[in-house]
């Protein structure tokens, strides 16, 4: 099927205006159900929007192909559109889009829409035929440019060849390679194809690029090619088959580079600037898109965030909306520490987003295991996720914490167990990082090792050696060496707010508790902060029980360093929010499909929510954050801002003394974060 088969006159639009990627979406879904290609208008939007969601369809270059495979589809066919004052549809370059192509395909069809999408990508790489096009005064002659470019990349009886890589004759003596591969497989995978090899033919170059599509490999790479090239581009945002290249000179990078920066990429090759691949521990796919050790170390942290994200937000306003019911039920104010579990209903939702709340870090660390070392590592990773946030407590009654031990051992049982208490060891959401690299890279080792094992031993590898060996030596370094390491600064941390609360110091103590809210949101440092504030409301209360008024000033430190606690948790979540809307092109859309609930978890109390967007940019992210609370910490403490309750956000407001200049100090801190995001945060490609 060709391209201008699909085409019609009354699916084809030119100079339209649309103010919104929305506004777009409607006239190419219109134009579909004009031509007669669809039979329900709202089911096909919605199949458009929820491969939008995947990732933007606007590929550059003022181009965006949005396409689905729906059940409303009647017929296959495009819808055509262009708009000379382009607009925004998320485009991967930041700009705005002026020539469309939406494709409409038959669920129950084949995967015509694939190829008539491969083939409109190569042919949309060619910058005259955007332009012709553009240019193009009327439908007749906009179906004209489509129909000549068409026949001259693709004679009627070669259609089929490029689609399906067994009908074409082999080639020898390739110089160059390529493979190319996108997150959805459709758009980006095709350009670069094209792009690399237009490059190829322009310098002088022999290449051939195989595509990892939605439908499949095609072009794909034989041994023979592969043994006999000077190296292969690895153009790919996806795992792809790489031991194949063992031995050959490769070339990691990202797809859109393959788009953008062909020449280069081969001429890299050519010059025999690119190191030899090697594969590890019989490792199958490729471990990043881009070989950097920087690149790597990112992807196996978003691999940990993404699967940790849903157990934040899900567990998080479970627990808002336990705070929330106990107040509508009258127990803002005296709920006290059983705050969020008066009620059964309330106590339910506490406990179960608090479980949920409570494996974030085994599983954030389990996964970043897992893309490090595949299958074998996830269990590992799991356990020192487990032990970063349970912490050594447990295990400080034990005969190895008694003061009958002598020297070395005294010395480790008082470092790991009982320094000042034997509880102080929870290395919390920077322990289970640290953890997730530790099991991953600690089971690639044991791979490496064990590869030389006799063949009769390869079915307790994975079941047996990699985890007990791998659960042993990760189970001692997080109890030994990170839990007492990170316990030691939360123990330093602790002391220094003491003394800062002892002299007085109420407005840089506030400003200390807030920014320290900030850090890590959720780790250590968070935590360590947040132990403070809630000891100190335990001490108002003997204090009370003593006989003290609530005015006393001993009385009042308390609770006004509770208050700067929670308001220095609640900026991150509400200022990235904030962020998200007021610049949404320094976010991706799943960041920003976010926002509503971290407002929600902002209004919670719930600092958690920020984690994601720092771990994906710590260096741009955390400062912001850190500022913002720091600054609403050190406002709220100034107004002499009080709390009485140990969690809830906006639900226990009722307790909280002076609450207009603790809310303006609030929004303030957020709006700080918001402003610093927006000026220092790079705009991201999607």
């Amino acid at each position: 099927m060709r391209i201008t088969e699909l085409l019609s006159k009354e699916s084809i639009a030119l100079g339209v205006k649309v103010d919104s990627k929305d506004a777009a979406i409607d006239y190419l879904v219109n134009l579909h159900a004009a031509a007669g290609n669809i039979s329900d208008k709202k089911t096909y939007k919605e199949g458009i929007l929820k491969r939008e969601e995947e990732g933007s369809t606007a590929i550059g270059e003022g181009i965006a192909i949005p396409h689905s495979k729906n059940k409303a589809v009647k017929r296959p066919g495009l819808a055509a559109m262009t708009v000379p004052d382009g607009v925004d549809y998320d485009s991967l370059d930041g700009q705005p889009s002026n020539l469309f192509f939406m494709i409409a395909a038959p669920e129950s069809g084949s995967d015509v829409h694939l190829e008539v999408l491969s083939r409109l990508s190569m042919l949309l790489m060619d910058e005259d035929f955007r332009a012709e096009l553009l240019k193009a005064a009327d439908k007749d002659a906009f179906l004209a440019v489509v129909d000549k470019y068409e026949n001259a990349k693709f004679p009627e009886e070669d259609v089929t060849k490029r689609m399906e890589p067994e009908a074409v004759p082999e080639k020898k003596g390739y110089r160059v390679l390529a493979v190319t591969a996108c997150p959805t497989g459709i758009a980006h995978t095709y350009m670069a194809a094209e792009a690399l090899e237009k490059a190829g033919a322009k310098m002088g170059y022999a290449l051939k690029a195989e595509t990892n599509g939605s439908g499949g490999v095609k072009n794909e790479l034989t041994d023979e090619e592969i043994a006999n090239c000077d190296g292969i581009i690895v153009a790919a945002d996806k795992n792809v088959e790489t031991a194949r290249f063992d031995g050959k000179p490769v070339l990691f990078t990202k797809v859109a580079d393959g788009i953008h920066k062909p020449e280069e990429l081969i001429q890299k090759i050519v010059d025999g600037k690119v190191p030899v691949h090697h594969e590890e521990g019989g490792k199958k796919e490729s471990s990043s898109a881009n070989g950097s050790v920087g690149s790597r170390i990112y992807k196996h942290l978003m691999n940990g965030v993404s699967h940790m994200l849903p157990f934040v937000i899900g567990g998080g306003i479970l627990t808002a909306l336990a705070f929330l019911i106990d107040t509508i039920c009258g127990y803002g104010a005296t709920g006290g520490s059983n705050f969020g579990s008066m009620t059964p209903l309330s106590a339910f939702f506490k406990y179960a987003g608090g479980l949920a709340m409570g494996v974030m870090v085994p599983v954030l660390a389990g996964f970043i295991a897992q893309s490090i070392a595949d299958r074998p590592g996830l269990a590992v990773g799991f356990l020192g996720g487990i032990l970063a946030s349970s912490g050594n407590a447990a295990l400080s009654s034990y005969v190895w914490a008694g003061d009958n031990l002598g020297g070395f051992q005294s010395f480790i049982a008082k470092f790991g167990f009982v320094a000042d208490g034997g509880g102080n060891t929870v290395s919390g959401f920077l322990g289970g990082i640290a953890a997730g690299f530790l099991a991953g890279y600690v089971v690639l080792l044991l791979k490496k090792l064990c590869s030389k094992f006799p063949q009769s031993l390869e079915g307790i590898k994975p079941t047996l050696i990699y985890p007990l060996v791998g659960m042993f030596i990760v189970g001692v370094l997080m109890i030994f060496v990170l839990n007492p390491l990170i316990g030691i600064v939360n123990t330093g941390l602790s002391d220094m707010l003491t003394a800062l609360a002892n002299k007085n110091l109420l407005i840089p103590l506030g400003i200390i508790l807030g920014g320290m809210m900030a850090i890590d949101m959720g780790g250590p440092i968070n935590k360590a902060a947040y132990v403070y504030g809630t000891m100190v409301l335990a001490t108002a209360s003997e204090l009370v029980a003593g006989g003290a008024q609530l005015t006393d000033p001993a009385v009042q430190t308390c609770y006004i360093s509770m208050a700067s606690v929670m308001v220095g948790g609640m900026v991150p979540p509400l200022g990235i929010a904030l962020a998200c809307i007021f610049f949404p092109k320094k976010f991706t859309k799943a960041e920003r499909n976010s926002t509503v609930s971290n407002i929600v978890m902002a209004c919670g109390f719930i600092t958690e929510g920020a984690i994601p967007f720092a771990a994906a940019d710590p260096l741009h992210v955390i400062p912001c954050t850190l500022v913002g609370a720091a600054v609403a910490g050190g406002m709220s403490a100034a107004f002499k801002c009080t709390l009485m309750a140990p969690h809830g956000g906006i639900f226990v407001f009722a307790t909280v003394g002076n609450w207009f200049p603790y809310i303006i100090s609030w929004l303030v801190g957020s709006v700080i974060t918001c402003i610093m995001l927006g000026l220092i945060k790079r705009n991201v490609q999607e």
